[in-house]
């Protein structure tokens, strides 16, 4: 896109009450950006931008303040696409009402490329954080993208098991491509850039607000073949990214967990109406290599916690939250020393824990 096109559009959509909507309206009206900036005093005689779209903007800028806010645009970094520019999402073109602009940064998936969604809770247990993170290290590893919100818990952990395995991810983002969120994230997002995606629809400087998120979702799955949900509670946010991905057409997949958990009724839920059970990547991947099996990656059966006894899964989960002594971790399990040390034994051995100084243990770096 042309200097002064890049600006100007950058301009408009930062006026208030314009919509993405508005925004491909302007530009199919005027072929221009920039004419459709010098052409503002028209804006009023286009019956599709006025109608059904609430108050009209209001071009409220000077051209000192234009190049401000482009200068701003180039410190970010942040590149852009449009619906009809040849890198734009390809499944992404197909959905209902898609996002005319799109601003990012990194490297877009080509079209051959597969994407699959993972999503749950913000308030993820050690249980889910686990599966998040080794289903994302297995579909990573066999060059499947992830795409995600990244946000808290479940998301969170499946951009960084991709990104273990040296894999692909693609963060949606509810807020603008410069705006960070949650703060704690901020590692995360430069190692996203670095080694995938960041993506947003809302224009520079946008606060991660309530009402942003459906919009996220919709371009999480409308990006994915398939859309997996690790853990959700029954009315969690996450199922709407469900809803979306079913009237887009992809496929659900949801993973079991503990009968006792409120975060596993979601899964349960979904898997009752008819959405796949998923144990482990596999699961997923055999529903794609017919159609793509010359580019997924072939490898061995990923980790899998249902091959281990609950005992060994107990052991997995409190190792999650981060270094443990021998004994905190027999009090806190309930597990007699000579059976944990023996289980610690066979764990190390599958490379799933390892020992440090003074009898404490962490994850491996299978996990």
């Amino acid at each position: 896109m042309e200097i002064n096109e890049l600006k100007y559009l950058v301009a408009i959509y930062s006026l208030p009450a314009m919509s993405q909507r508005r925004l491909k309206i302007l530009f199919d009206y005027f072929q221009s950006f920039e004419y459709a900036w010098h052409q503002s005093d028209f804006w009023s005689h286009i019956p599709e931008f006025v109608s059904g779209h609430g108050e009209l903007p209001e071009k409220n800028l000077t051209e000192d303040q234009v190049e401000l806010l482009f200068e701003k645009f180039l410190k970010s970094e942040a590149k852009v696409t449009t619906f009809y520019d040849e890198e734009y999402p390809s499944l992404l073109k197909n959905i209902y009402d898609p996002p005319f602009v799109l601003f990012y940064r990194g490297r877009m998936p080509k079209a051959e490329n597969i994407c699959i969604g993972m999503v749950g809770s913000r308030k993820a247990t050690a249980y889910g954080r686990l599966m998040a993170e080794t289903l994302a290290r297995d579909l990573a590893g066999k060059g499947i993208w992830v795409v995600s919100g990244m946000a808290r818990g479940i998301d969170t952990y499946s951009h960084q098991g991709c990104l273990k395995a040296g894999g692909m991810t693609v963060a949606v983002l509810g807020s603008g491509i410069d705006v960070v969120y949650p703060r704690e994230n901020k590692s995360l997002y430069e190692q996203i850039i670095a080694s995938g995606l960041v993506i947003s629809e809302f224009p520079l400087g946008t606060p991660p607000l309530p009402q942003h998120f459906p919009a996220r979702n919709r371009i999480i799955s409308g990006m994915s073949r398939g859309v997996i949900v690790v853990e959700a509670a029954e009315k969690s946010g996450s199922l709407i990214t469900v809803d979306f991905a079913l009237e887009q057409g992809r496929d659900v997949f949801a993973l079991p967990g503990p009968v006792t958990s409120p975060l596993s009724r979601g899964t349960h839920k979904l898997i009752r109406q008819g959405a796949k059970l998923v144990e482990n990547a596999n699961d997923i991947l055999e529903e794609y290599i017919q159609e793509y099996s010359g580019e997924i990656k072939t490898g061995n059966k990923g980790f899998d916690l249902f091959a281990f006894s609950q005992k060994e899964r107990d052991i997995l989960e409190l190792l999650l939250s981060g270094s443990m002594h021998f004994d905190d971790l027999a009090t806190q399990s309930g597990i007699g020393a000579a059976e944990l040390a023996s289980l610690l034994t066979q764990l190390e051995i599958k490379g799933l824990v390892k020992q440090t100084p003074g009898k404490y243990y962490i994850i491996g770096s299978i996990i």
